[in-house]
């Protein structure tokens, strides 16, 4: 649950204040009423410490109670010039991994960003980075202790603008940590049919419309992907559609979100490290289902549907076998070569149904590939697609969102390479590498005429460490971007 937010004028009393610092140790918003506490002294003390305000560089001044906060702490933040709205939300990131045992914090922090950066925005990402700074997955930790920090104090100069930046940002930090935790929680306690159900729930409290497939209504949908990826787990798959259709729609987004809840690889068995972070492998869906969750608060104008195929990959007499020919929704076969390369399997049946269902554009979200994590590492996401405007919408929205990816191409002469002796295609290449690319070029064959984007995210939905906004385990990778997408969406 993110912290609550509340702009006040002066400093307050408080468990602890943060002042931020610019780089050269000089000081920021609010630090003259550090100095005043301490007689004049501060300049000093920052100087014997070596404390030069480097972003994220943190200082703890001893004010012996002569202020209304119980503490102080100093910020660095760097250059001015440079500390826009990303800066600002690793750097509030940072203040609230400090402030975990304050449960009020009060803080100028804002009042510090490059006077050029939109108050609103910076807001927001403020908003969104100490949230975010603070997640913790506690659920199974029998001694651990939680973070204390419940309520912020942002002193700055009342402003409408930075109110509703903070309330943003705080909403979308909630789907954000929504989503984290699902990604986190072990994959025993979230079959496709728990999924299901949370995202019933959701849907029931966020003004979405909810219908999930299952069983017999699977075969008549022709979800061929889905059904054989899901037919070796003992617990069914389903397929989720979400909708989100207010007044006067301008223009419909698709999102489609992989959702593989425990990847054992089926009979193309993985190592066991290689199954180690599996229970992640629906990120994507998660994501999706998180950014959904937003949308009516947010007063999101366009309408938007959310296609996740749901499923548990694993080995038994039922499952699909290496050299088995699955028929896909749009009616193109595949021939599955590799029953580990099952995301792509069960995202076909949702992109078909995503085109056919007239969207304006596509965009999904699937851990498709190690490959992209070779290429980019865990920090950025590869991007694809067909349509240069909708790219260029797609990548302008993560951008604000802060939230990296990087265009990779699809070249048309690595088609060939899925080629298959007896399908119209083979689920995965023969040979050339270029995994991440063929892959998607593989998704391209369920898009039909909509324009469409694939971004693979399978470094960037879980970290191994902690890193600003960035939690260890499940991170919740897309919401933000999604979420931004959605409220600026225009046809392309």
């Amino acid at each position: 649950m993110a912290p609550s937010f509340r702009i006040v004028a002066d400093a307050p009393k408080a468990d602890l204040f943060v002042v931020p610092v610019f780089t050269g140790a000089r000081p920021g918003p609010g630090a003259d009423l550090v100095d005043d506490a301490v007689g004049g002294t501060l300049a000093e003390f920052v100087r014997e410490t070596e404390f030069d305000g480097k972003r994220g560089e943190v200082l703890a001044v001893p004010t012996g109670g002569r202020l209304r906060a119980r503490s102080v702490l100093l910020l660095g933040v760097g250059d001015q010039e440079t500390f826009d709205a990303a800066a600002i939300r690793r750097t509030s990131a940072v203040l609230a991994k400090r402030a975990a045992h304050a449960a009020t914090v009060a803080t100028t922090l804002l009042d510090a960003v490059a006077p050029d950066v939109d108050r609103a925005l910076a807001a927001q990402a403020f908003a969104e980075g100490v949230s975010l700074g603070r997640y913790q997955f506690l659920r199974y930790k029998s001694d651990a202790k939680a973070s204390e920090l419940a309520r912020v104090l942002v002193v700055t100069k009342p402003d409408a603008k930075v109110r509703a930046g903070l309330a943003r940002g705080a909403r979308i930090a909630e789907a954000v940590l929504w989503a984290r935790d699902l990604i986190n929680e072990p994959a025993a306690a979230k079959s496709p049919a728990d999924v299901a159900e949370l995202a019933k729930g959701i849907a029931r409290t966020s003004g979405l419309k909810a219908k999930v497939y299952a069983g017999e209504q699977l075969v008549r949908a022709r979800m061929g992907g889905v059904l054989g990826v899901g037919n070796g787990s003992d617990r069914p798959p389903r397929f989720l559609r979400l909708e989100y259709a207010p007044a006067n729609a301008k223009g419909t987004l698709a999102l489609v979100g992989k959702g593989v809840v425990f990847d054992s690889g089926g009979l193309s068995l993985k190592t066991a490290g290689g199954m180690e972070t599996m229970k992640t492998d629906m990120s994507g869906a998660a994501a999706v289902i998180a950014a959904m969750s937003t949308l009516r608060d947010l007063g999101v104008k366009s309408r938007v549907i959310a296609y996740v195929p749901l499923v548990e990959n694993m080995p038994s007499g039922a499952a699909m076998r290496p050299g088995d020919v699955l028929t896909m929704r749009n009616g193109k076969t595949v021939e599955v070569l590799n029953t580990d390369a099952e995301g792509r399997l069960i995202l076909a049946d949702a992109l078909s149904l995503a085109s056919e269902e007239g969207a304006d554009a596509i965009i999904d979200l699937a851990t498709l590939t190690g490959a992209v994590t070779m290429a980019l590492g865990d920090k950025i996401a590869g991007l694809m697609g067909t349509d240069d405007a909708w790219i260029a919408q797609v990548s302008e929205a993560a951008e604000r969102a802060g939230e990296r990816m990087w265009h990779l191409p699809l070249p048309e002469d690595y088609r060939r390479n899925l080629d298959s002796e007896i399908a119209d295609l083979r689920n995965i290449s023969s040979g050339g590498g270029a995994g991440t690319l063929t892959a998607g070029l593989f998704l391209k064959e369920f898009t039909g005429d909509a324009p469409w984007v694939h971004l693979d995210i399978a470094g960037t939905a879980r970290a191994s460490s902690e890193d600003a906004e960035t939690s260890k385990g499940g991170t919740g990778y897309g919401v933000r971007t999604l979420v931004e997408l959605a409220s600026t969406f225009r046809k392309p």
